[in-house]
């Protein structure tokens, strides 16, 4: 599987991790776009956490250790988007993942010190655990390169807002694209949790599923308000991300996408969050967004390069101007487990299930890619959903297989499950298409 087309992409302040020989690009400068994928409270990316942050001998000396990491990783990406020709000003996404709801507000009091006033849309979940001891929080951001028009727009939907703790943006727009942060089917009155019309009926058995309930009321009434108040509306959304804490929640809440997708759905990613995974304890899922707006010229192309989706019905990606988003990528075909993926139980010990898995999906992204006109060399964004960590490094063997001598922005994280028996791993890819 060797690289076949030079990367149009260049990797930001790239590094090599000499424990495994890893190569990690912290930053992508694609284009008019930046990326930063899995930032840590790491100082030089080689060493693991870093010993400011973890202040092993006296950890409650001064500031509190999440405090100290938060603020380790707004140094890194700071240094990464001014390697990139930006900076922090100009970010237009934010994800973050905890391991514990304790980071938050350490994280959101050094996000708003860094931030001020521009703090873009959010999405913050809770995921089982990181690569590396000591880790309690992990960042991802986009960026631009302000040209013309292209520059960040801060969207506030009519009757919508966020608590003061948090203080980041509901939807920001620069140009023709849209970004609505991670939504949830709480209440619009602080303090009442999951609004009435997201919960059952008080004492009743059925009259409703919760996990529809809340996936109807938050694209009704917090997704689609916030894109017709940027100028977009559902029909040109190009990429969710749904975070979901329950198995069972999978099957019927692809019911609901269908209801409001009928025909082509945008590229979607259904990731499992722990549980709890969210802000509010009792939330079932949280739902971000990626769209164009109604009157630009960027318009969305559904990619068919055969291959099979994760879910039924799910489109394998939308090409959305430069960028190529992917929906996740698991390794099945329509009867579970590709048999590509599969080790034979016959000769057990002769191959690597994990290997095997993401040999299969980097096989089905670069055909994806040559559909849409570009390469997996000019990936931008790599995030794995592994139910165990200990796989990280045997997958990353493949992607050094397919991508020789190449600088890769990759998070990893870990799950609690995954929605298909068998399945160690799933990827959600993000692709640069000049």
């Amino acid at each position: 599987m060797a690289r076949t087309r030079k990367p149009s992409v260049k990797a930001l302040q790239p590094v090599v991790i000499p424990q495994g020989n890893i190569r990690y690009a912290p930053g992508m400068r694609a284009g008019r776009w930046i990326f930063a994928t899995g930032h840590k409270g790491v100082a030089d990316y080689a060493r693991g956490m870093a010993a400011d942050v973890l202040q092993a001998d006296a950890p409650h000396w001064a500031s509190p250790k999440l405090r100290r990491e938060a603020e380790q990783i707004f140094r890194n990406t700071a240094a990464v988007f001014k390697a990139g020709g930006g900076d922090l000003r100009n970010i237009v996404r934010v994800d973050q993942n905890y391991t514990s709801g304790h980071a938050v507000e350490s994280y959101h009091d050094a996000r708003r010190a860094m931030l001020k006033d521009h703090i873009p849309p959010s999405t913050s979940t809770l995921t089982q655990g990181f690569l590396l001891p000591g880790q309690e929080i992990e960042v991802h951001m986009i960026g631009i390169v302000p040209q013309n028009n292209f520059r960040p727009r801060h969207i506030r939907p009519p009757g919508q807002a966020v608590h003061a703790t948090s203080g980041y943006s509901l939807a920001l727009a620069a140009g023709d694209y849209v970004f609505v942060a991670g939504r949830m089917a709480d209440s619009f009155t602080f303090g009442e949790g999951l609004a009435a019309e997201a919960r059952m009926p008080q004492g009743h058995l059925w009259k409703g599923l919760p996990i529809k309930l809340e996936a109807e009321f938050i694209i009704r009434e917090k997704i689609e308000p916030a894109l017709k108040a940027a100028g977009s509306s559902l029909k040109n959304i190009v990429k969710c991300q749904v975070y979901l804490r329950d198995v069972e929640d999978f099957a019927p809440f692809n019911e609901v996408w269908s209801k409001f997708f009928p025909k082509a759905k945008p590229a979607t990613t259904l990731i499992p969050a722990a549980t709890p995974g969210f802000f509010l304890a009792d939330a079932r899922i949280e739902i971000n967004t990626i769209a164009l707006t109604d009157a630009g010229t960027t318009r969305k192309e559904i990619i068919d390069a055969g291959v099979v989706p994760a879910f039924k019905g799910y489109s394998q990606a939308v090409r959305a101007g430069d960028l190529l988003f992917i929906s996740g990528l698991l390794p099945v075909d329509e009867n579970g487990l590709a048999p590509s993926a599969r080790i034979d139980p016959a000769q057990p010990y002769f191959g690597s299930s994990v290997q095997a898995q993401m040999q299969a999906m980097l096989v089905n992204a670069e055909k994806i890619c040559r559909a849409a006109g570009t390469s997996l060399a000019n990936v931008v964004r790599i995030q794995q959903y592994h139910t165990d960590l200990k796989d990280f490094y045997p997958a990353y063997r493949v992607w050094e297989q397919q991508l020789p001598g190449q600088y890769l922005p990759f998070s990893a994280v870990q799950v609690p499950f995954l929605p298909v028996p068998g399945c160690a791993v799933q990827l959600d890819l993000w692709v640069y298409a000049p």
